[in-house]
């Protein structure tokens, strides 16, 4: 693709934010398929993981690229606490989990309601400790990339834990499949995807918004629908536009709705992270490699505790 190719821009803000002279520069390749991307900041790397590969990977500009953790019980989503530890969504662990400064993990969130979790996908972190992820069922309908075991949750659920106490809520329970999970700048917003449509046409491939107050979510709305495909990982900026990862790369949103522009990538697109010190440079999975690119924006960043 030449540079022309990668960029549609329907929006001067989005012109403004990719500067006028943006390059995608790819960072690593040969995945088998790149999710969970998140910037580490106290260890100036972005991993990623590698599903198919039971691994998560990394890059830093210093060591370039590398294999973090492997195996890891096929990790999907991936974030930082505000103490600067990883927490994994592990597909084939049927758990969320937090590695600590020792090496050590802590579980995290593994049961709710008697049983076990299915597929724990993305997760997200809240200024107040709290951690709030996504489980739909494909760990149960993939099982190479996850159990296979029949699920023990009779609903695909959003769930938030408690940074002090680790006690699983669950906030929201009207998806197909639950699957990327993101608070807006001021986090008066939390979006979750729902990726239904990977397994039917007719099913759903939207956005949806919610309210926050406190640990409650009310007034949910449909955000946007997105074509091609589905919504996968996506996270804001400081000025509350959406970056969404999509069968065609990345749509860009502002907060009304209205696209902004795009950013092609070679191949589809499943999760991305803002990231460098000063947190305006773009890192974006797209299936077998990693991309980045320098913007004149940066990611929202949650205040610390």
């Amino acid at each position: 693709m030449g540079s022309s190719d990668l960029f549609e821009i329907y929006d001067d803000e989005f012109q403004r934010a990719l500067g006028p002279t943006p390059k995608l520069v790819e960072r690593a390749s040969g995945l088998a398929f790149a999710e969970g991307v998140c910037w580490v900041p106290d260890q100036h790397m972005v991993i990623a993981s590698d599903i198919p590969n039971n691994r998560i990977v990394s890059w830093s500009e210093s060591d370039g690229f590398g294999v973090y953790r492997e195996p890891s019980q096929c990790s999907n989503g991936n974030t930082v606490d505000r103490e600067g530890r990883i927490i994994s969504c592990l597909t084939r662990g049927r758990a969320v989990v937090r590695e600590e400064h020792d090496g050590t993990f802590t579980t995290i969130a593994d049961t709710y309601a008697g049983g076990r979790l299915t597929s724990p996908n993305d997760v997200t972190v809240k200024s107040d400790g709290s951690i709030w992820f996504t489980d739909p069922d494909y760990g149960f309908l993939h099982p190479e990339l996850g159990h296979g075991d029949i699920p023990e949750q009779d609903r695909n659920r959003v769930f938030r834990v408690d940074g002090e106490t680790l006690d699983v809520s669950m906030v929201s329970e009207d998806f197909d499949k639950p699957n990327g999970i993101a608070f807006s700048a001021d986090e008066s917003i939390l979006y979750v995807g729902d990726t239904g449509r990977t397994h039917g046409e007719f099913r759903p491939h939207s956005l949806m918004a919610f309210e926050v107050t406190d640990d409650r979510l009310s007034n949910p709305r449909l955000f946007v629908e997105i074509e091609p495909y589905v919504p996968d990982g996506f996270r804001s900026d400081v000025d509350g536009n959406i970056w969404v990862t999509t069968g065609d790369g990345v749509q860009v949103f502002n907060p009304a709705g209205r696209m902004m522009g795009k950013i092609h990538t070679p191949e589809v697109a499943a999760n991305l992270s803002f990231g460098m010190s000063d947190n305006q440079t773009l890192f974006i999975g797209a299936t077998s490699s990693i991309w980045s690119i320098e913007l004149n924006v940066a990611g929202a960043v949650r205040p610390s505790i």
